[in-house]
């Protein structure tokens, strides 16, 4: 078969783009072809069987060049069904209108313009083009759903009636890379190394592409929140694709900006949380939060927001944090108290319970003390 593959912007630390080209890859082993088509590519281009199509768009507005992107890409999509040399399924990553399945990596768009945005904004062009690009997936077509969390699939089925038929749920993958443990003094240097910090600081890592929405804000105010005994030797790294002005900004108004360090994408994240102190993740709404598992693989407790779809396996493996916080709630205490009382003796188990016997296979040494653990 012949697929058509539709993102809006490929960056190579993207969860969704991590994805997007691990399911390629693994279409191309079993003999098909996959073309992407795409805004933008940062990195490698992918390997022989797959075909990328760049499609620069411009526009003073995002939902603007979106709306160009998609309207571009299904013209070259039905020129080539003309021509003889068509597609015989097409998969969009972002929503949009045209599909035969959606790879669902975004949480309820109609949720959060109802939970978190203001009337006004539900008034906006903007609101009113997303909400039908969503509505053209759940309610208007009988599109494939890859769903990713089932929490998210209430949420779609609450606005749009969904029937049950059309999702279908994925389960967490970690790749071999993650799951591989190195050795924890020599992974402590590094990141203390690749950032400047002292031997004896105590490092909050937040990893994501979309700061705010991941609450690097919420993460900046609990460091300033933090007494000064702790703030002194306290350190957080945030590493995305995200403009990194307006947290600067916040973290100098704070009185923490020494403490705040923001890095791009880089490939050595496996690395990073291998030497950490901490993850932390107060998100404001995440699908699923593979990091977290991912956090959970190396070893590193987890203070995180119970928005996360994958929060509760942080409280299933006793493995850090997990708060309650609503958009309007404080975060002042959260790294104070995550302090005191993070924990990782359960975490083996719970990705072992999950991953089957993909955790033994990299991590033979603590399989046997976990067996009491698993269900």
């Amino acid at each position: 078969m012949k697929f058509a593959f539709l993102i809006f912007k490929y960056f190579p630390f993207g969860g969704m783009q991590r994805d997007m080209l691990r399911i390629a890859n693994e279409l191309v082993k079993r003999g098909h072809t996959v073309d992407i088509f795409t805004m933008s590519w940062e990195g490698e281009l992918p390997q022989k069987g797959i075909r990328t199509h760049l499609l620069p768009v411009t526009g003073w507005l995002n939902y603007k060049r979106y709306q160009r992107f998609i309207e571009q890409a299904h013209r070259q999509i039905a020129a080539a069904n003309n021509s003889g040399d068509g597609y015989d399924y097409i998969v969009g990553f972002n929503r949009m209108h045209g599909l035969d399945a959606y790879f669902a990596a975004d949480p309820c768009f109609k949720t959060r313009a109802f939970t978190q945005r203001n009337f006004l904004y539900r008034l906006t062009p903007r609101n009113k083009w997303f909400a039908e690009c969503e509505r053209a997936i759940f309610q208007d077509s009988a599109s494939e759903i890859l769903l990713l969390s089932n929490d998210e699939k209430v949420e779609f089925q609450r606005w749009y009636h969904t029937p049950d038929r059309q999702f279908h749920f994925i389960p967490p993958f970690l790749s071999a890379a993650r799951l591989a443990l190195q050795d924890k003094a020599e992974m402590r240097a590094h990141i203390r190394k690749a950032f400047g910090f002292g031997e004896s600081d105590f490092i909050f890592l937040l990893v994501g592409s979309g700061f705010y929405m991941k609450g690097l804000d919420r993460a900046i105010r609990a460091l300033a929140a933090l007494p000064a005994t702790l703030l002194a030797n306290t350190r957080l790294v945030a590493v995305g694709q995200d403009n990194p002005k307006p947290f600067i900004k916040l973290a100098a108004g704070l009185g923490v900006q020494k403490n705040l360090h923001i890095s791009k994408g880089r490939p050595d994240i496996p690395q990073l949380m291998q030497g950490a102190d901490s993850y932390v993740h107060p998100a404001y709404r995440e699908n699923t939060g593979l990091v977290l598992l991912e956090a959970l693989a190396s070893g590193l407790p987890v203070l995180a927001t119970a928005s996360c779809g994958y929060a509760h396996h942080i409280e299933q493996a006793d493995a850090g944090l997990v708060a309650a916080m609503g958009p309007g709630v404080p975060a002042n205490g959260l790294l104070q108290t995550g302090s005191d009382c993070l924990t990782s003796n359960r975490i083996a188990a719970t990705l072992m319970s999950l991953l089957g016997e993909d955790y033994r296979q990299y991590n033979p040494a603590m399989g046997a003390p976990m067996q009491e653990f698993l269900p």
